[in-house]
């Protein structure tokens, strides 16, 4: 029988945050793949754990990603650890679990600390929905269209920041979505943790001054629905019904389905649609 893949969270900074299941999981496994072993060595030092390691990160997930497939499909049990928090979120992680699955492995979960999720809770915006989006390309134009999509955004977004790339995110932020509401949180479960609340600008002022230390997890506001409806209907000002109504006619649409669309646009009744398009 093939082994089993666990997906065990480890501690975000507070080695008590650990649960007990995954302290017995890991020392009931064959293997621990970690993303560092000298930060995974850490953690198993503490708690007394003593387990063959392995090294799986994202240079050498494809090839050690076959070799871990292989040992489980021999009936070996492995348990995958990222640096802290859950692992296969913004981690290559996630490959393995899809080689697995292709390979009808059996995939557990272990849960615990999770950054953005922590960040999350305690920045005062709204969890009823929202999208986690990682950490921003490095690549300029990748960055861009990301910021393009988020403008929209109705949901409160999530992103991971590194110390060096806050500052200059937080402009990119302002300039693209507006000075919205965020929180920006830091050092999460260790002594000097720190959350701070405000708008874009607000949050940028304070960090201008610090010399910046620690990972970050920004949780910004997503756009007002209200306001999205009204920016969309506003995009439409420049053209006039009729050709508003052509243009969807020239793209293959019935006049019937333009009208509706139009109407859709403009958030306005679609009988006022309908006495226009009489002359078209």
């Amino acid at each position: 029988m093939p082994g089993i893949l666990y997906l065990c969270a480890t501690p975000i900074g507070n080695l008590e945050d650990i649960t007990m299941r995954c302290i017995r999981i890991l020392k009931e496994v064959d293997i621990i793949a970690a993303e560092d072993t000298r930060q995974t060595v850490k953690l198993l030092n503490h708690f007394e754990i003593k387990k063959p390691m392995v090294s799986y990160h994202e240079h050498n997930k494809f090839e050690k990603g076959k070799d871990l497939v292989n040992q489980l499909l021999e009936g070996k049990n492995i348990a995958l650890v990222s640096d802290a928090g859950m692992p296969a979120i913004s981690d290559p992680g996630e490959d393995l679990v899809k080689l697995c699955i292709e390979n009808n492995i059996t995939i557990i979960p272990i849960p615990g600390a999770s950054a953005s999720l922590s960040a999350l809770i305690v920045s005062g915006l709204s969890t009823r929905s929202f999208c986690f989006e990682g950490f921003l390309s490095s690549n300029k134009k990748e960055k861009k269209e990301k910021l393009q999509q988020l403008v929209n955004e109705t949901r409160t977004i999530i992103l991971y920041e590194s110390p060096h790339r806050i500052k200059e995110t937080l402009i990119e932020l302002q300039q693209y979505l507006g000075d919205r509401k965020i929180s920006v949180s830091r050092e999460l479960t260790k002594k000097f943790e720190e959350t701070l609340r405000g708008n874009i600008s607000e949050i940028h002022e304070i960090l201008q001054q610090r010399n910046i230390k620690g990972e970050f997890v920004i949780i910004i506001e997503g756009i007002d629905a209200k306001v999205l409806i009204d920016n969309e209907a506003q995009k439409w000002h420049n053209i006039t019904i009729e050709k508003h109504i052509l243009m969807y006619m020239e793209q293959g649409m019935d006049k019937k389905e333009a009208i509706k669309k139009v109407a859709e646009d403009r958030n306005i009744p679609k009988k006022e649609v309908y006495a226009i398009a009489c002359n078209i």
